[in-house]
Protein backbone atom coordinates (compact mmCIF):
# COMPACT_ATOMS: atom_id res chain seq x y z
CA UNK A 1 0.00 0.00 0.00
CA UNK A 2 3.32 2.38 0.90
CA UNK A 3 4.04 2.38 -2.99
CA UNK A 4 0.78 3.00 -3.90
CA UNK A 5 0.23 6.02 -1.69
CA UNK A 6 3.44 7.55 -3.10
CA UNK A 7 2.13 6.93 -6.01
CA UNK A 8 -1.01 8.89 -5.43
CA UNK A 9 1.09 11.53 -3.80
CA UNK A 10 3.14 12.25 -6.91
CA UNK A 11 0.07 12.35 -8.47
CA UNK A 12 -3.55 10.86 -7.98
CA UNK A 13 -4.32 11.20 -11.79
CA UNK A 14 -1.54 8.65 -12.68
CA UNK A 15 -2.99 6.59 -10.00
CA UNK A 16 -6.17 6.54 -11.48
CA UNK A 17 -5.04 5.81 -14.74
CA UNK A 18 -3.07 2.34 -13.18
CA UNK A 19 -5.81 1.65 -11.08
CA UNK A 20 -8.29 1.47 -14.80
CA UNK A 21 -5.62 0.06 -16.59
CA UNK A 22 -5.34 -3.30 -14.36
CA UNK A 23 -9.18 -3.31 -13.78
CA UNK A 24 -9.38 -3.40 -17.63
CA UNK A 25 -6.63 -6.14 -17.72
CA UNK A 26 -8.21 -7.71 -15.19
CA UNK A 27 -11.41 -7.77 -17.62
CA UNK A 28 -9.66 -8.43 -20.72
CA UNK A 29 -7.96 -11.60 -18.92
CA UNK A 30 -11.82 -12.66 -17.48
CA UNK A 31 -12.61 -12.16 -21.43
CA UNK A 32 -10.02 -14.99 -22.74
CA UNK A 33 -10.95 -17.14 -20.17
CA UNK A 34 -14.33 -17.07 -20.57
CA UNK A 35 -13.73 -17.51 -24.63
CA UNK A 36 -11.31 -20.34 -23.95
CA UNK A 37 -13.97 -22.36 -21.36
CA UNK A 38 -16.59 -21.81 -24.05
CA UNK A 39 -14.53 -23.16 -26.76
CA UNK A 40 -13.68 -26.32 -24.61
CA UNK A 41 -17.46 -26.99 -22.84
CA UNK A 42 -20.26 -24.38 -24.19
CA UNK A 43 -21.93 -22.03 -22.96
CA UNK A 44 -24.27 -24.08 -20.67
CA UNK A 45 -22.94 -22.83 -17.39
CA UNK A 46 -23.36 -18.42 -18.39
CA UNK A 47 -26.61 -18.31 -16.55
CA UNK A 48 -25.04 -19.86 -13.60
CA UNK A 49 -21.51 -17.32 -14.14
CA UNK A 50 -24.37 -14.33 -14.36
CA UNK A 51 -25.72 -14.73 -11.38
CA UNK A 52 -22.57 -14.87 -9.53
CA UNK A 53 -21.17 -12.13 -11.24
CA UNK A 54 -24.34 -9.96 -10.19
CA UNK A 55 -23.75 -10.75 -6.76
CA UNK A 56 -19.81 -10.23 -6.87
CA UNK A 57 -21.02 -6.23 -8.41
CA UNK A 58 -23.40 -5.85 -5.92
CA UNK A 59 -21.04 -6.28 -3.15
CA UNK A 60 -18.31 -4.68 -4.74
CA UNK A 61 -21.11 -1.42 -4.51
CA UNK A 62 -21.93 -1.97 -0.65
CA UNK A 63 -18.27 -2.13 -0.09
CA UNK A 64 -17.83 1.24 -1.97
CA UNK A 65 -20.92 2.77 -0.56
CA UNK A 66 -19.27 1.71 2.57
CA UNK A 67 -15.80 3.03 2.21
CA UNK A 68 -17.35 6.40 0.79
CA UNK A 69 -19.18 6.98 4.25
CA UNK A 70 -15.74 5.62 5.78
CA UNK A 71 -13.86 8.27 3.72
CA UNK A 72 -16.26 10.82 3.90
CA UNK A 73 -16.60 10.63 7.85
CA UNK A 74 -12.86 10.62 8.24
CA UNK A 75 -12.84 14.36 6.47
CA UNK A 76 -15.92 15.91 8.72
CA UNK A 77 -13.38 14.90 11.92
CA UNK A 78 -10.78 16.90 10.47
CA UNK A 79 -12.13 19.21 9.05
CA UNK A 80 -14.09 19.80 12.78
CA UNK A 81 -10.72 19.05 14.24
CA UNK A 82 -9.22 22.14 12.67
CA UNK A 83 -12.22 24.42 13.97
CA UNK A 84 -12.30 23.60 16.94
CA UNK A 85 -8.94 23.24 17.62
CA UNK A 86 -8.82 27.60 16.15
CA UNK A 87 -11.26 28.54 18.17
CA UNK A 88 -10.00 27.22 21.57
CA UNK A 89 -6.41 28.94 20.47
CA UNK A 90 -8.70 31.98 20.06
CA UNK A 91 -10.21 31.85 23.59
CA UNK A 92 -7.02 31.16 25.31
CA UNK A 93 -5.34 34.15 23.46
CA UNK A 94 -7.97 36.31 24.38
CA UNK A 95 -7.76 35.62 28.19
CA UNK A 96 -3.97 35.55 28.32
CA UNK A 97 -4.87 39.11 27.15
CA UNK A 98 -6.37 39.64 29.93
CA UNK A 99 -5.20 37.96 32.57
CA UNK A 100 -3.37 41.04 33.84
CA UNK A 101 0.34 39.30 34.14
CA UNK A 102 3.29 39.46 31.90
CA UNK A 103 3.62 35.48 31.23
CA UNK A 104 0.43 36.06 30.12
CA UNK A 105 1.59 38.60 27.65
CA UNK A 106 4.16 35.96 26.53
CA UNK A 107 1.63 33.45 26.11
CA UNK A 108 -0.56 35.31 23.89
CA UNK A 109 2.79 36.22 21.96
CA UNK A 110 3.64 32.42 21.90
CA UNK A 111 -0.09 31.34 21.01
CA UNK A 112 0.30 33.42 17.77
CA UNK A 113 2.82 31.28 16.98
CA UNK A 114 1.19 28.46 17.89
CA UNK A 115 -1.64 28.58 15.44
CA UNK A 116 0.80 29.16 12.93
CA UNK A 117 1.83 26.06 13.25
CA UNK A 118 -0.82 24.04 13.69
CA UNK A 119 -1.88 25.59 10.03
CA UNK A 120 1.45 24.27 8.62
CA UNK A 121 0.88 20.99 10.02
CA UNK A 122 -2.75 20.45 8.49
CA UNK A 123 -1.27 21.79 4.89
CA UNK A 124 1.85 19.74 5.24
CA UNK A 125 2.50 17.24 2.59
CA UNK A 126 3.04 13.29 3.15
CA UNK A 127 6.33 13.96 4.53
CA UNK A 128 7.27 12.38 7.54
CA UNK A 129 10.57 14.91 7.90
CA UNK A 130 8.42 17.89 7.48
CA UNK A 131 5.91 16.41 9.67
CA UNK A 132 8.15 15.31 12.72
CA UNK A 133 9.74 18.70 12.57
CA UNK A 134 6.60 20.81 12.59
CA UNK A 135 5.59 18.23 15.73
CA UNK A 136 8.43 19.06 17.30
CA UNK A 137 8.02 22.13 17.52
CA UNK A 138 4.24 22.17 18.45
CA UNK A 139 5.22 20.43 21.30
CA UNK A 140 8.76 23.00 21.85
CA UNK A 141 5.85 25.90 22.03
CA UNK A 142 3.60 24.04 24.42
CA UNK A 143 5.88 23.21 26.60
CA UNK A 144 7.00 26.98 26.77
CA UNK A 145 3.52 27.99 26.78
CA UNK A 146 3.18 25.68 30.09
CA UNK A 147 6.09 27.05 31.50
CA UNK A 148 4.41 30.64 31.40
CA UNK A 149 1.23 28.98 32.91
CA UNK A 150 3.04 27.70 35.74
CA UNK A 151 4.91 30.98 36.53
CA UNK A 152 1.19 32.43 36.91
CA UNK A 153 -0.30 29.82 38.76
CA UNK A 154 2.80 30.11 41.52
CA UNK A 155 1.69 33.94 41.90
CA UNK A 156 -1.87 33.77 41.72
CA UNK A 157 -5.02 31.14 41.88
CA UNK A 158 -7.99 33.69 40.96
CA UNK A 159 -10.49 32.65 38.22
CA UNK A 160 -9.37 34.27 35.60
CA UNK A 161 -6.02 32.10 35.95
CA UNK A 162 -7.83 28.99 36.59
CA UNK A 163 -9.94 29.99 33.56
CA UNK A 164 -6.71 30.00 31.36
CA UNK A 165 -5.03 26.98 32.82
CA UNK A 166 -8.71 25.57 31.46
CA UNK A 167 -8.17 26.94 28.03
CA UNK A 168 -4.81 26.39 27.52
CA UNK A 169 -5.58 22.53 28.53
CA UNK A 170 -8.00 22.47 25.95
CA UNK A 171 -5.42 23.66 23.22
CA UNK A 172 -3.40 21.19 23.75
CA UNK A 173 -5.94 18.49 24.21
CA UNK A 174 -7.34 19.25 20.73
CA UNK A 175 -4.08 19.49 19.30
CA UNK A 176 -3.70 16.16 19.81
CA UNK A 177 -7.27 15.11 18.26
CA UNK A 178 -6.27 16.93 15.71
CA UNK A 179 -3.29 15.23 14.87
CA UNK A 180 -4.72 11.55 15.70
CA UNK A 181 -7.67 12.21 13.06
CA UNK A 182 -4.94 12.73 10.51
CA UNK A 183 -2.94 9.62 11.22
CA UNK A 184 -6.22 7.86 10.92
CA UNK A 185 -6.44 6.61 7.50
CA UNK A 186 -8.49 3.80 5.66
CA UNK A 187 -7.38 0.36 7.29
CA UNK A 188 -5.00 -1.27 4.88
CA UNK A 189 -7.28 -4.47 5.29
CA UNK A 190 -10.32 -2.80 3.45
CA UNK A 191 -8.11 -0.96 1.28
CA UNK A 192 -7.22 -3.97 -0.42
CA UNK A 193 -10.04 -5.97 0.00
CA UNK A 194 -11.61 -3.02 -2.12
CA UNK A 195 -8.83 -3.56 -4.34
CA UNK A 196 -9.20 -7.24 -4.77
CA UNK A 197 -12.98 -7.15 -4.98
CA UNK A 198 -12.88 -4.70 -8.08
CA UNK A 199 -10.63 -6.33 -10.01
CA UNK A 200 -12.36 -9.98 -9.18
CA UNK A 201 -15.51 -8.14 -10.23
CA UNK A 202 -14.22 -7.20 -13.66
CA UNK A 203 -12.41 -9.94 -13.93
CA UNK A 204 -15.41 -12.06 -13.55
CA UNK A 205 -17.32 -9.77 -15.95
CA UNK A 206 -15.21 -10.38 -18.69
CA UNK A 207 -15.63 -13.98 -18.20
CA UNK A 208 -19.25 -13.83 -18.31
CA UNK A 209 -18.94 -11.89 -21.61
CA UNK A 210 -16.74 -14.33 -22.87
CA UNK A 211 -18.34 -17.06 -22.25
CA UNK A 212 -21.24 -15.50 -24.59
CA UNK A 213 -18.43 -15.04 -27.52
CA UNK A 214 -19.34 -11.45 -26.73
CA UNK A 215 -16.16 -8.48 -26.89
CA UNK A 216 -16.54 -6.27 -23.60
CA UNK A 217 -18.44 -3.16 -24.79
CA UNK A 218 -18.17 0.37 -24.37
CA UNK A 219 -20.34 0.15 -21.66
CA UNK A 220 -18.26 -2.16 -19.41
CA UNK A 221 -15.69 0.93 -20.11
CA UNK A 222 -17.77 3.04 -18.52
CA UNK A 223 -18.17 1.37 -15.55
CA UNK A 224 -15.04 0.31 -15.10
CA UNK A 225 -14.43 4.20 -15.27
CA UNK A 226 -17.17 5.09 -12.59
CA UNK A 227 -15.36 2.67 -10.13
CA UNK A 228 -11.98 4.06 -10.61
CA UNK A 229 -13.36 7.31 -10.03
CA UNK A 230 -15.57 6.27 -7.05
CA UNK A 231 -12.32 4.62 -5.22
CA UNK A 232 -9.63 8.04 -5.99
CA UNK A 233 -12.14 9.96 -3.77
CA UNK A 234 -12.67 7.68 -1.39
CA UNK A 235 -8.74 7.41 -1.55
CA UNK A 236 -8.41 11.47 -1.55
CA UNK A 237 -11.19 11.77 0.92
CA UNK A 238 -9.83 8.95 3.73
CA UNK A 239 -5.74 10.46 3.14
CA UNK A 240 -5.48 14.56 4.35
CA UNK A 241 -2.10 14.80 2.27
CA UNK A 242 -3.12 13.26 -0.84
CA UNK A 243 -4.97 14.75 -3.67
CA UNK A 244 -7.18 17.99 -4.16
CA UNK A 245 -9.62 16.95 -1.35
CA UNK A 246 -7.54 19.20 1.54
CA UNK A 247 -9.03 20.40 4.91
CA UNK A 248 -8.94 24.14 4.75
CA UNK A 249 -7.00 25.98 6.91
CA UNK A 250 -8.53 29.37 6.38
CA UNK A 251 -10.26 29.23 10.31
CA UNK A 252 -6.47 29.56 11.77
CA UNK A 253 -5.98 32.68 8.88
CA UNK A 254 -9.24 34.04 10.68
CA UNK A 255 -7.76 33.48 14.09
CA UNK A 256 -4.37 35.27 12.90
CA UNK A 257 -6.30 38.06 11.64
CA UNK A 258 -7.87 38.51 14.69
CA UNK A 259 -4.98 38.39 17.09
CA UNK A 260 -3.20 41.24 15.08
CA UNK A 261 -6.21 43.35 14.37
CA UNK A 262 -6.75 43.07 18.24
CA UNK A 263 -3.70 43.87 19.03
CA UNK A 264 -3.50 46.74 16.28
CA UNK A 265 -6.05 48.04 18.74
CA UNK A 266 -5.32 47.73 21.97
CA UNK A 267 -4.27 51.14 24.18
CA UNK A 268 -0.43 51.61 23.93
Amino acid sequence: MDVLAQLATWSLFAFAILLFATQVAAREFGNWLGKRQSALRGTGDAEGVGLVVAGMIGLLGFVLALMLSFGSTRFDERRQGTLDEANAISTAWLRAEAVGHPNGSAIAKRLKDYVQVRRDYVQAPRNPEILQKINQRTSQLQSEIWSDMTAIIRARTDPAVVSLMSALNEVFDLGTAERFAHDNRIPQSLFWLLMVLAHSSMGALGYQLGLKGQRPHIMAGVLTAVWTAVIVVILDLSAPRLGAIRTSVEVYDWVLEDMNRTAGTKPQ
